[in-house]
């Protein structure tokens, strides 16, 4: 007895995207030392990198975005990166590492990829503590002080800049800047927020590629759960159930990707294993939106426990 047998006729059908095979899911789970073995659709450029510790992961993953600052700077290119906001903790260590070699970010150009909006794109104040604006600026360009990214250098996903994003990029990338994604996989396997229920609005998978942005999206409602429980302390009540968000037509461009999945609770309990094994293993699909970063050369972080065994384990 498992969900596959008792859905149907419960709350639970039509909850998730109707593209979603759950039996392709729960085959995508294997054993744990087994989350390493390359698939035939992974670039050969993508490596997964296991951390023991979310120390590791933080500071592992905040090396890898300083050095793509640092090759940038010492081959006199600009470089532009998409930035999230979850994961957070290997900002600290981008700061540290970057003031340990004096490089500073005026050759850095920053697109935030999404940003919490209301039904018409209207987001929070930069200075609102939910703000993902605010976020950044306290955990990255604050930190940076003089070596920081110049602020009109820094994009963020506001109804009015959302949509130059797509031409400030294709600028900067004919300039010869290279284009890195930072990201992390939600619950409902998007990237930035662009849910796997986008796909019903599209013709095929072409045209879903194709899509830069979305203003005022309507967020799953685990992904508003996944955001009580991660950043509003449980407070569903402080969650909006909208966002504006970059799309495929923009991370897909990434010339390199930097990714992290740190979703574990502690007393062995998480929330990121099953969306980890289908970012891997379920093959590109417009439905499962972090199926796509397989395909893109760069390094996923992640925390050792996420791998399994994904077995039950009341707590």
């Amino acid at each position: 007895m498992n969900f596959n047998s008792t859905v149907k006729g419960s709350a639970l059908e039509g909850f998730y995207p109707a593209g979603w095979d759950f039996e392709k899911i729960d085959a995508c789970i294997d054993a744990p030392e087994n989350i390493t073995v390359r698939q035939p659709h992974w670039n050969e450029g993508f490596n997964l990198v296991q951390c023991d510790a979310l120390g590791e992961f933080e500071t592992y993953m905040g090396h890898e975005i300083a050095m793509q600052i640092k090759l940038a700077k010492e081959r006199g290119e600009k470089v532009a990166f998409i930035l999230p906001v979850g994961p957070m903790g290997m900002y600290k260590w981008v700061v540290y590492f970057l003031k340990e070699w004096k490089i500073s970010c005026e050759h850095v150009y920053t697109f935030n990829m999404d940003e919490w909006a209301d039904s018409e794109g209207n987001t929070l104040a930069p200075d609102n503590s939910g703000a993902f604006q605010y976020a950044m600026e306290q955990a990255l360009f604050n930190p940076l002080g003089e070596l920081t990214v110049p602020k009109d250098q820094r994009n963020f996903a506001t109804k009015e800049n959302l949509p130059t994003y797509p031409s400030k990029i294709a600028a900067l990338k004919a300039e010869g800047a290279k284009l890195v994604l930072v990201y992390g996989i939600g619950r409902m396997c998007h990237i930035a927020f662009w849910e796997p229920t986008f796909a019903a609005d599209y013709a095929d998978a072409s045209e879903w590629e194709k899509a830069p942005y979305r203003i005022a999206a309507m967020l799953h409602p685990l992904t508003v759960e996944q955001n009580a429980l991660t950043s509003f302390k449980s407070r569903t009540t402080l969650v909006p159930c909208r966002a504006n968000t970059i799309g495929p037509g923009l991370f897909l461009q990434a010339d390199y990707a930097i990714g992290g999945a740190d979703g574990t609770l502690g007393r062995g309990m998480q929330w990121q294993g099953m969306s980890l094994w289908m970012t891997l293993r379920y093959g590109k699909n417009p439905w499962v939106t972090s199926s796509y970063i397989p395909t893109l050369p760069g390094r996923l972080f992640f925390l050792k426990d996420l791998a399994g065994p994904l077995e039950a384990e009341c707590n």
